[in-house]
């Protein structure tokens, strides 16, 4: 059982309290989305549960010998130890566990009754299934390949950047099946494919899981509960991202009017997500139904995956014919540009209009050249083909590394340089600390200095110093990254009001789909394709693509392997296509729950195994018992999977 418990418990540091009088029991099987603002004590709450720090009061309480892991945000790494020597320690015990499986398997053909070889196969067994471990060498393939960590497996993992260790550290943690897995902001520095893989990693494996995320798509897909951190203590919300929206907003509508500005953003903010929703429900519905169907009609016209897929590439282009007649102002054009860094073409021939008021999102794998297409529009760099021309415009820079910030100034000189407290904002003169309250910041950070800020604080200070400047377009690189979800919303609301163009970088699927109006899509091998439709659609579309390819790949497989058996019997005149028997069609029927039958009594003597309540005789007689139920339910799944593959051949 993974059941893990804090009670009563309360954590400050110097004066500032973290957590007062908090509770919170983790039972097997759910997955806790942690949210609230920076500093609100979030990474403290996960640290206490992992046993790392220890509360000031309270208790922390666990049943059995739990193990659990915890990703921080900056995974650490032993010196010299190469990425693949990382992934490979984190399967030492799992691989050392199938070597002494097989040894034992192999004594007990020799002395089958000997009850501590019974009991420790039994042991190792139920080990090697919680964590999947049959096939070990397939399950790291998977993930080296989506990470894309084989290029990097023989690098310094110290040596690589902060993204790169992020995906080493996941694939440790991936690899094995811990009884409670504790995520710090798993999905920075992750493009949108390996958190989709992500995704559908942890809901396959059935993780008990507490994780901390400001992906609001990611928080919506994975949480069962979503606990908020709020002025040291935790409030609990059923569900995910979409039900903590509508339950925090009935909540405050019991509140005082003080929150009115706050039910504001938050009901806009439920609005927009639930239409969002729907959406993605309904399309994903229609897409199910649509390849159900095509299933079905592929076997008999093998055309129609083909007309399929190029109706859905067509989909994809969906380009706006009107762009080439607009009157509004160009800011930006490029023709048959092209990029080329140490060998590798990042940009082929992309040529694109950027018109006054446009707002576009550059998406892609990381290392596609995203930053490079942003360093061309700044003029950093120098295009290797093509030309790229740019209007009068004046543009306001947002980049990852916040460059434009000096650390030893504090924030009243970071905003008014030249003297006073008030600074102008789109034409109104404003206080500087009723400014930077719009960004969260308390009056006591007005002569904090800029170095002693956190990342995130870094991060809000840059992107409310960009909204005092009159620009005309924005070009912001990863703006959401180390950013809580309050100071996304402010972010968000913000662009939307800007009357400027907008250019931006980003792997929020959530935040893309709410800001961007076009996609310049990194395709690979420098191909930037241009797109009118949401960031989810687009991918939606992408995985139906993938979906069919597959499903024509299967279909190429088989038509294959049909073509072969026919050929043989065209060479043997006297083979004969048999019909199955009324008795292998009833066993097709009844096998499936024949197996599901035998699996639960497996799964039932595996915990009377495990127990402890049993003597020595009915330890024997079990042991025996459950190595025979194995044994027939794999039998009945060999029957059952050659019987489907007759019929299929029929």
């Amino acid at each position: 059982m993974a059941n893990l418990s804090l009670q009563n418990i309360s954590k400050q540091y110097d004066y500032k309290v973290i957590l007062q009088d908090v509770s919170l029991h983790i039972h097997e099987g759910e997955r806790i989305a942690i949210v609230g603002r920076n500093g609100a004590g979030k990474s403290t709450l996960l640290k206490i549960l992992s046993g790392e720090v220890e509360p000031d009061e309270g208790t922390r309480m666990q049943e059995g010998d739990l193990e659990i892991k915890h990703l921080i945000q900056k995974p650490h790494f032993k010196a010299g130890q190469t990425a693949k020597e990382a992934i490979l320690e984190a399967l030492e015990s799992l691989n050392l566990a199938r070597v002494r499986y097989f040894e034992v398997a192999k004594q007990l053909q020799e002395i089958p009754e000997d009850k501590a070889l019974l009991r420790e196969y039994a042991e190792l067994s139920s080990l090697i299934d919680h964590h999947n471990a049959w096939d070990l060498e397939s399950k790291v393939k998977q993930v080296l390949e989506t990470f894309a960590l084989e290029p990097l497996q023989d690098r310094f993992v110290n040596l690589l950047s902060g993204g790169e260790q992020k995906r080493v550290a996941l694939a440790c943690l991936l690899l094995t099946k811990p009884d409670i897995l504790l995520l710090d902001e798993p999905t920075n520095h992750l493009d949108v494919q390996m958190v989709e893989f992500l995704e559908s990693m942890l809901l396959r494996a059935n993780f008990t899981l507490v994780f901390i995320s400001h992906d609001r798509y990611f928080i919506d897909r994975i949480a069962t509960r979503v606990v908020e951190v709020e002025e040291g203590r935790l409030r609990h919300f059923k569900g995910g991202y979409s039900d903590y929206l509508h339950q925090k907003e009935a909540l405050l509508l019991s509140l005082a009017k003080s929150h009115e500005t706050l039910l504001k953003h938050l009901k806009a903010e439920e609005e927009w997500l639930a239409r969002g929703v729907r959406a993605r429900v309904k399309r994903n519905e229609g897409r199910k139904e649509r390849l159900m169907q095509m299933r079905q009609e592929a076997k008999s016209n093998p055309s129609i995956i083909r007309k399929m897929t190029l109706e859905l590439e067509r989909e994809r282009k969906h380009f706006n014919q009107e762009e080439g007649v607009n009157r509004k102002k160009m800011l930006f054009e490029t023709k048959n540009l092209g990029v080329e860094m140490g060998g590798k073409v990042l940009i082929r021939d992309f040529t694109t209009r950027i018109l006054q008021c446009n707002k576009i999102a550059i998406v892609g794998r990381n290392g596609a050249g995203k930053s490079t297409l942003l360093k061309l529009f700044l003029g950093q760099i120098k295009p290797t083909s093509g030309s790229i021309e740019c209007g009068e415009v004046k543009i306001g820079y947002f980049d990852q590394h916040r460059e434009n910030l000096d650390d030893s100034k504090d924030l009243l000189e970071t905003f008014c340089p030249f003297g006073g407290d008030h600074i102008e904002v789109r034409g109104k003169s404003m206080h500087i600390f009723g400014y930077l309250k719009n960004f969260l910041f308390p009056r006591e950070f007005l002569d904090k200095k800029i170095g002693a800020l956190s990342g995130g604080e870094k991060n809000r200070v840059a992107l409310a110093l960009l909204f005092t400047k009159s620009y005309d377009c924005l070009i912001l690189d990863e703006p959401t990254n180390d950013l809580d979800i309050p100071t996304i919303n402010i972010l968000e609301e913000y662009l939307q009001s800007f009357e400027g163009t907008i250019i931006f970088v980003s792997h929020d699927r959530y935040f893309v789909d709410k800001i961007a109006q076009k996609l310049y899509v990194f395709r690979g091998n420098g191909e930037v394709m241009e797109s009118h439709k949401s960031f989810s659609e687009y991918l939606e579309i992408e995985s139906e693509l993938r979906e069919y390819q597959a499903l024509s790949a299967e279909l190429d497989s088989q038509n294959t392997a049909k073509d072969s058996k026919e050929s043989r019997n065209s060479q043997n005149p006297n083979a004969k296509k048999t019909k199955l028997s009324y008795h292998q069609k009833r066993l097709l029927e009844i096998l499936p729950q024949e197996i599901e039958a035998l699996e639960m009594e497996i799964k039932e003597l595996e915990k009377a195994l495990f127990s402890g309540d049993l003597s020595t005789q009915e330890l024997q007689e079990k042991s025996v018992e459950f190595e025979a139920k194995k044994a027939l339910c794999e039998e009945k799944i060999m029957q059952y999977l050659e019987l489907e593959e007759k019929e299929s051949q029929l």
